[in-house]
């Protein structure tokens, strides 16, 4: 699963079936916007069966392949139809990582990841981070080869955090997000959203 997540990610894909996040949202909007979404309630992040629906209706009106995946092709038509302002105009991806903001008021390098919470009462996770830190609300472990310990970012719905810990299964452009309790955990769960990296470990 999570090499489709990386895979989708990587080709630009915006919204597919049980995405979640910003992006989703943002296209959400537009067809909204545009009449292939018919309530506003609808735009909430969560691509299930209606919003894939609306970008396969939206795909077959502008003769685009339909498969209710809004990647590259389609988000740049929908982006060419829409009047909504976007901070981030312009969709393009660079090893997952683009420079702008995502109507957000971090500035930063935003990165798409996927995300999935986790406490230190969870079966088998210890008290401490990899860095020596308590587990805690404010932290995430990363793959430091993509996002180097140390570095600050900002999480939407979460607030700031810091790259503190590690894990064996955290590899590329997957996170675990803490939290002070395991409920607060389990309500995460696992969603494909985008992050700012507000600095780098090396200060930049």
């Amino acid at each position: 699963m999570l090499m489709m997540s990386a895979t989708a990610l990587a080709n630009g894909v915006m919204a597919k079936d049980g995405m979640r996040g910003e992006s989703v949202r943002r296209v959400q909007a537009m067809l909204l916007e545009q009449g292939y979404l018919k309530r506003e309630s609808s735009v909430d992040g969560i691509c299930g069966n209606e919003t894939v629906a609306a970008i396969r209706h939206f795909q077959k009106d502008n003769k685009l392949k339909v498969d209710g995946i809004c990647g590259e092709l389609t988000y740049a038509e929908l982006k060419k139809k829409s009047n909504l302002s976007f901070e981030d105009k312009d969709h393009k991806s660079d090893g997952n990582k683009k420079k702008g903001t995502v109507n957000e008021p971090h500035k930063g390098e935003v990165v798409y990841v996927e995300a999935t919470g986790y406490s230190a009462y969870d079966p088998g996770n210890g008290s401490h981070t990899a860095s020596g830190t308590l587990v805690r609300h404010g932290v995430i472990a990363v793959d430091p080869s993509f996002i180097p310990l140390g570095s600050r970012v900002f999480i939407p719905g979460y607030g700031e955090a810091v790259a503190e810990d590690i894990g064996w299964a955290i590899q590329g452009n997957r996170i675990d997000v803490a939290f002070d309790t395991h409920e607060e955990a389990l309500e995460f769960g696992r969603q494909e959203l985008e992050i700012y990296i507000l600095e780098y470990a090396d200060g930049t």
